[in-house]
């Protein structure tokens, strides 16, 4: 069952922290973070702290998903690539903001399996959960998405990433180094054209490439 009067409070609270993009909200209050929090820590999940997974991830914390997922402005129907699946929850999010198909990518088969079990299995139609490297250039087709979001923070965004997106297409993510990141947007307008803003500091943990041989 989705959403429940302590997800109310929950949202409740984001607003009071600052999120306040309606569809973001929604999408938040539908989607309980408890369900994908691993089982010793889900009397933690309805607080703003990020929390640790297996395979030594983490779950972001709710601000930052909310900051990410504000800035993605999902549109009904949309292509996504999400890099760094995690639990799943953020997947859940995406799917609940109208997203037409998912290819979501992670590095931790661990994480995978465990992620696709937390899923609705009507969500499992439009979301794909792949173990992989998401950072792989021959993941992403020119032009195959409308939205890429990248959980994590790069020092760079790889130029195979941006030419992933669809005309009128945005890439979400954060470039930095360590603890010193920032939330980072690239639109592709309808000509073509590359625009790129950073903006506010960003909690995302650095995004590791490659795929795990472990684990």
């Amino acid at each position: 069952m989705e959403g429940s009067v302590e997800d109310a409070a929950f949202v409740m609270a984001l607003r009071g922290l600052g999120v306040r993009d309606t569809d973001t909200l929604r999408a938040m209050e539908r989607v309980p973070r408890a369900r994908f929090a691993p089982r010793e820590h889900r009397e933690l999940a309805r607080r703003d702290i990020a929390l640790p997974l297996p395979c030594g991830q983490t779950m972001s914390a709710p601000t930052t998903v909310a900051a990410m997922l504000t800035a993605l402005k999902v549109k009904p129907r949309a292509r996504i690539l999400e890099i760094g699946t995690g639990s799943g929850y953020v997947t859940t999010l995406l799917i609940r903001l109208g997203a037409a198909a998912i290819l979501s990518v992670e590095r931790y088969a661990t994480l995978a399996e465990d992620a696709v079990a937390a899923l609705d299995p009507e969500d499992r139609v439009i979301a794909c959960v792949e173990m992989g490297d998401g950072l792989d250039p021959a993941l992403a087709g020119e032009g195959a998405f409308d939205r890429i979001l990248v959980n994590g923070t790069l020092p760079a965004l790889p130029d195979h990433l941006v030419a992933a997106l669809a005309p009128g297409g945005r890439l979400v993510g954060a470039l930095g180094h360590g603890t010193d990141s920032r939330l980072a947007v690239v639109d592709r307008d309808r000509d073509g054209r590359i625009s790129e803003a950073v903006g506010d500091r960003s909690r995302l943990a650095p995004l590791t490439p490659g795929r795990a041989t472990i684990l």
